[in-house]
């Protein structure tokens, strides 16, 4: 059972565009972390990723198929930090291989909600994170001085990665960013709503509720993705495969 590897492919093959700029992962890279989130004032900013009303979202899928995710790596789909010239829409994706997750299914579940944990401690110096978790939004303000010293997407995804290699559970990270382009991020917002509707009805099943479909609200999320509705029956019998 691979619930995310669908929406993994899916992920893959809208961000292969031939423009898109990729880095390996190079710890030496990782922008200066300052430990707790700063306080960009509006003055001070360049703009604001995913600002004005623009699309603005983020979503972490988890797989143990190391053929999805089988290097750590940066990409960015659009124009870079230094590039951009105000508000813009904006996306952040990030996927990881995991290896075998021991233990019963809620000590597995934990651990892949720690993992997407990850995102509220990651604190790059003039790159302030809104992260809107009911709505799956996520807005940066940069800051002009972060800017002129030369921050860019490949920095801030190494302090990411950095961050992720810290829980030894997780082999490889790939983080996306993709800036500017509207319509695939409006597609790619819809996406993380359909993770965290998986997340959602995984974490209901985790907590042994009612196995009665026919009234179940997280019976279409069940219905569309491989392999949830066989854990429900079947919770608690071997260790979950994600």
């Amino acid at each position: 059972m691979e619930l995310y590897d669908s929406t993994i492919r899916d992920v893959l093959s809208r961000l292969s565009a031939p423009g898109a700029k990729s880095w390996p992962y190079e710890p030496g890279a990782a922008w200066r972390d300052l430990g707790a989130n700063e306080l960009v004032l509006g003055r001070d900013a360049a703009y604001e990723l995913g600002g004005s009303n623009n699309p603005a979202g983020n979503f972490t899928c988890v797989t143990t198929d190391g053929s999805l995710v089988p290097e750590d790596r940066v990409t960015l789909v659009g124009p870079d930090i230094g590039a951009i010239k105000g508000d813009c829409p904006f996306c952040r994706v990030v996927l990881l291989h995991v290896n075998d997750i021991s233990g019963d299914d809620q000590e597995a579940f934990s651990a892949i909600r720690s993992m997407e944990f990850v995102k509220y401690h990651v604190f790059p110096e003039g790159y302030m994170m809104r992260i809107s978790p009911e709505n799956q939004r996520e807005q940066v303000r940069v800051s002009k001085q972060a800017v002129k010293r030369g921050l860019s997407f490949r920095n801030i995804g190494n302090s990411f990665i950095k961050k992720y290699k810290e829980n030894s559970l997780i082999d490889h990270v790939q983080i996306f960013f993709v800036t500017g382009d509207r319509a695939l991020c409006s597609e790619l917002s819809a996406t993380a709503k359909k993770v965290d509707a998986i997340t959602l009805t995984l974490n209901h099943i985790m907590d042994g509720l009612a196995t009665d479909c026919s009234v179940c609200s997280f019976k279409p999320v069940c219905d569309e993705v491989e392999g949830l509705k066989e854990l429900h029956f079947k919770k608690g019998e071997k260790p979950m495969n994600v």
